[in-house]
């Protein structure tokens, strides 16, 4: 299966106000940036095991290990959890950041160092949120 059918399996798989919020999300983030890489995780580990909700990718950067080695990872992703959905921001050095720029303006959304979470898209300020995705896919 390939990363396409098993992003649109995962948007399909959830309640309907999540799988519509998802896909609502997935279709701004690939026109922010149409050729940004997608990865998808299932949240299994190598001995499959789950260790994480799935979630969906988009962009690359590459992740650098204080043990000295580096992973290719997404620079942002999309995941649904118990209460919603979280979007993640990865690889921003300053861990206020997120909030001291977004949070203000975003509405009824839970932000941490690269996290922004949030019940649904109704409860936010989706133009804000895609100005966080948008810095997200364009950093360095």
């Amino acid at each position: 299966m390939d990363i396409q059918e098993q992003i649109k399996n995962y948007i399909a798989s959830q309640t309907a106000q999540k799988s519509n919020d998802l896909q609502l999300l997935h279709n701004a983030i690939q026109e922010i940036n149409p050729e940004c890489k997608l990865l998808f995780l299932d949240g299994k580990n190598e001995d499959g095991k789950i260790v994480s909700n799935p979630n969906v990718g988009y962009g690359l950067q590459m992740i650098h290990y204080a043990d000295g080695t580096t992973k290719e990872f997404y620079k942002v992703g999309i995941s649904t959890n118990t209460t919603g959905i979280s979007v993640y921001i990865i690889g921003i050095e300053d861990k206020e950041f997120l909030a001291t720029t977004y949070s203000k303006e975003l509405g009824k959304a839970s932000v941490t160092g690269y996290c922004i979470k949030f019940k649904t898209l109704k409860d936010i300020n989706f133009e804000v949120l895609t100005a966080a995705i948008k810095f997200g896919l364009e950093r360095e």
